[in-house]
């Protein structure tokens, strides 16, 4: 009976298992690679590490055997110093649902760094140190204990004493250079507009000097060289104002936290800053230019590493620094005739993707670069940077395409995103660089980023001007979306013409929605900078839901006539509406002038940029002169009072140049005064005034704050009093021109 019952049972589990449904086998799991910064051998285990490049030729044998798996790389926590780039290519990649990472061991925290140790320092005369140089490497950058040094750097020279022309520079002598005892390390560095240059002394003759080739030419080019009609912003044009100051010579070094490099005794001579001990200190120089380069790779994932101490070469050769756009430079000889900008050359960086598929780079640190971050190019597509952090670059951080209006669908970058990255300190010596440029890119997202502390702009997407081979592109629905931009375009480093946001080219199907941006541009002493800068032939945008405060010009620009059917609607900002040029292009629904931020829009702001929610929103503070009644000295022309009570930074009050000329706005009553606001007009006129608060009409007994120089875009005075009546008054004779006062209580 027993018996019977186990056959019936057999046969019953057999039957169930057959009326079973099929079901797939469990996916293998993955093979993992084990490396250490001083591992050896061809094991790859945990026990018996191996290097990266034994690792990947274990990657590459196992690809060949099996490609239905996943593989994994673990590095080990400790520094992997390189003196080539890791580079890995299709053999070295996943297939299709199946990829290869590499990434930190769990809880391993391991540093990528091109960096060379400069050790051996020895005192020399006035405090300074000293130390020896390898062959091969050219300091350009130092860090000390992970501190950046600066390159010795002198006072700027004005456009009268070190006068510009296409073959050299005047002000040898009344700069001091003439009388240094070897002035060919030297560089100078210049600032024109939006452009960048740093270009390398090779002769001085009596008030002469001279630089080398082609980086003198290049940054001398205007319309036949770089394409756009740029002559107004070459180092010999009319908007050359001087140079902003000199760089790397021994007679230049005074300050604590400075450096110089002699290429000719190869050794590097530094000033340390208080409580840093050079017979300890641990210093580092950028030398390797690639960290990682991935071409041709395809289904790779770099997670969890750190990038550090990459060189970017080409400014310390004749070619030097010749600042077109954005960190992109024109190199050559002869320079490009085409109009369409396609011959820039983009800064190196310690990762570059070159025609990769599925890339991801993801939860990445990249700090202490003498270049950029990442760089996604030659026809990049469906690739990832995310979740990183970049922060004290020499250039910018994240660089996506090319500047070919029209490539072939093999180089066409597509579906590339950019996300949830934290950017600050950027640009820290090439300051025309943006955070995140993307040039000729179709369906690029461009995500919840906080960028914050930029010289120039934040973020920059697309190409070509209104030059007539990039009219038609591969430009389209790309989506500038999320992002947190704070404290962009800063006026200490004198680079002008752009905006948190800025875009060229048409773009149909694009869209910029949902950012945050607070402070471009402001505090400038020119009427410039904006928060979404719609810039040229920038065409087909839908700008919307964007809340923009504190920008030193307009908050969105879209000034160009064949700039075409771009619409604003349904954003939030501290001033009015400027005017749109371009046929089709619109301003609808938008909520303007505030002086504080309803509550949908501040949700909007608190969901923007990398950590959403945790980052702070600033306020707007009630502004008393909007209700008041402004009257001034005089009227020149149309240029009345109220101008400077309506909102608009764009629009200007103005006097007569006259003796003691004022504004004054009448509060209505005597109110608390914390803070005047005041923004000087267009022609910046406003200079050398005294703001007073008093609570009668004669100013008897008033609270007087006097400002030196000219009112900036805003200059700010703490005031703590009380009054009705608050005035701004030349002290001497000359206009006043304002865009807008505003008072806080």
């Amino acid at each position: 009976m027993r018996a019977a019952l186990r056959v019936l049972a057999v046969a019953g589990s057999l039957v169930a298992t057959l009326a079973a449904p099929h079901t797939a086998s469990a996916a293998p799991a993955p093979k993992i690679y084990h490396v250490a910064p001083q591992g050896h051998g061809h094991a790859c285990t945990q026990t018996a590490p191996c290097s990266l490049t034994a690792a990947r030729d274990k990657v590459r044998e196992s690809r060949a055997e099996e490609s239905d798996r996943d593989l994994r790389v673990q590095l080990a926590s400790g520094t992997y110093r390189l003196d080539a780039p890791l580079t890995l290519g299709a053999a070295d990649s996943g297939s299709p649902g199946h990829t290869v990472t590499w990434t930190a061991e769990p809880g391993a925290r391991p540093v990528l760094s091109g960096g060379s140790t400069i050790d051996g320092w020895q005192p020399a005369a006035d405090s300074r140190w000293t130390a020896r140089i390898p062959a091969g490497v050219t300091p350009r950058q130092l860090f000390v204990d992970g501190v950046r040094a600066v390159r010795a750097r002198g006072h700027s020279c004005t456009a009268s004493l070190c006068h510009t022309t296409k073959t050299g520079m005047s002000g040898a002598v009344g700069s001091g250079m003439a009388s240094w005892a070897d002035p060919t390390a030297a560089e100078a560095v210049i600032r024109v507009r939006w452009r960048n240059y740093h270009c390398r002394i090779a002769k001085v003759d009596a008030d002469l000097i001279t630089f080398a080739q082609p980086c003198w030419t290049n940054s001398a080019s205007g319309t036949d060289r770089t394409g756009p009609a740029w002559d107004t912003t070459a180092v010999d044009s009319s908007r050359y104002s001087g140079v902003s100051y000199f760089e790397n010579a021994p007679e230049l070094l005074d300050t604590p936290g400075e450096f110089v490099w002699d290429p000719k005794t190869r050794t590097v001579t530094y000033l340390p800053r208080p409580g840093e001990d050079m017979r300890r200190a641990a210093v580092e120089t950028p030398a390797t230019e690639h960290l990682v380069v991935l071409d041709g790779a395809h289904d790779i994932r770099l997670s969890g590493l750190t990038f550090s101490y990459a060189a970017y070469d080409q400014p310390n050769t004749d070619e030097g620094y010749a600042g077109t756009q954005a960190g992109l430079t024109l190199t050559g000889a002869t320079g490009p005739t085409d109009h369409a900008g396609r011959y820039y050359t983009k800064p190196s960086a310690a990762v570059t993707v070159r025609g990769g598929h599925h890339v991801t780079i993801d939860d990445s640190a990249f700090s202490r670069l003498g270049g950029a971050g990442v760089i996604l190019e030659a026809g990049t597509q469906d690739s990832t940077v995310t979740r990183s952090a970049f922060t004290d670059l020499s250039s910018g951080a994240v660089y996506v395409g090319d500047t070919e209006p029209d490539p072939p669908a093999d180089l066409t970058g597509l579906r590339n995103t950019v996300s949830y990255n934290t950017i600050s300190r950027t640009g820290v010596e090439y300051t025309d660089s943006v955070g995140i440029w993307a040039g000729y890119e179709a369906e690029l997202t461009v995500d919840h980023n906080s960028l914050d502390r930029l010289p120039y702009s934040g973020i920059s997407v697309g190409w070509g001007w209104n030059q007539p081979e990039a009219r038609a592109s591969v430009l389209r629905d790309n989506a500038i979306t999320g992002n947190r931009i704070t404290d962009v375009m800063l006026v200490a480093y004198g680079q002008h013409d752009g905006g948190a946001v800025y875009t060229q080219g048409s773009q149909p199907g694009s869209v910029i929605s949902g950012n945050y941006i607070n402070r471009s541009a402001y505090g400038n002493t020119e009427r410039d900078g904006n928060g979404i800068y719609l810039d040229e032939q920038s065409s087909h945008f839908r700008v919307r839901g964007n809340v923009i405060t504190r920008v030193g010009y307009k908050w969105v620009s879209n000034w160009a006539g064949y700039g075409i059917d771009n619409l604003a609607t349904g954003n939030w900002t501290d001033t009015d509406t400027p005017a749109l040029s371009g046929t089709g292009s619109a301003m609808t629904d938008n909520h303007v002038t505030l002086d504080r931020l309803p509550d949908e829009a501040l949700r909007v702001a608190e969901a923007a940029g990398a950590r959403p929610g945790t980052e702070a929103v600033e306020r707007l503070r009630p502004d008393l002169a909007r209700s008041g009644t402004a009257t001034q000295s005089s009227t020149d022309g149309t240029a009345a009072a109220s101008r400077a009570t309506d909102g608009d930074t764009t629009t200007d009050s103005g006097t007569a140049s006259e003796p003691a000329a004022w504004w004054q706005v009448d509060l209505g009553s005597a109110r608390h005064v914390g803070q005047v606001e005041i923004w000087n007009g267009a022609s910046t006129a406003t200079a050398d005034f005294d703001v007073l608060i008093a609570r009668t009409t004669d100013f008897a007994g008033a609270t007087t704050v006097h400002v030196t120089g000219r009112a900036l875009r805003p200059t700010l005075v703490e005031t703590d009093t009380e009054g009705r009546y608050v005035r701004i008054q030349r002290t001497g004779t000359g206009r006043v021109a304002l865009a807008q006062v505003a008072v806080h209580p």
